[in-house]
């Protein structure tokens, strides 16, 4: 049986409706691919704080989360089963900056197709499209 990870992805958007997008590193599974920046949760931790967790690691800054789940999509890699938990979020200190990633940047949702997604993040960017709230 495959290995199973419980994954979180924050889907922080800015004042000028731009969505973050993260470009995994070329030594990241999956490099040169984007994503919603996030990370897996740890053993008896709940997604919200995991998301706070991974994004002041990876990004070095504060957010706070809608405490709602806005995507849940189960992905089948060759190796592993991901259970990725899309989550809004918002900075509230700080500015994101790419520790790990090769590359950040802010995208308007009507562009978010145009990037090479990771295949378990592709269900929460045509969700993005789809719905403006």
């Amino acid at each position: 049986m495959k290995k199973q990870i419980k994954v979180v992805a924050a889907i922080i958007e800015n004042d000028q409706d731009e969505i973050l997008c993260a470009l995994r590193s070329p030594e990241m599974s999956m490099g040169n691919l984007w994503e919603f920046p996030g990370g897996k949760v740890e053993k008896n931790e709940d997604p919200y704080s995991a998301l706070v967790r991974e994004i002041s690691e990876e990004l070095g800054c504060t957010i706070e989360t809608s405490y709602e789940i806005f995507n849940d999509n189960t992905h089948e890699y060759d190796a592993i089963t991901v259970n990725l938990l899309s989550i809004k979020a918002k900075i509230v200190l700080g500015t994101p900056t790419a520790r790990e990633h090769s590359k950040l940047i802010w995208l308007k949702r009507e562009n978010l197709s145009s990037l090479r997604w990771a295949p378990a993040d592709i269900p929460a960017m045509k969700q993005l499209m789809e719905v403006k709230d």
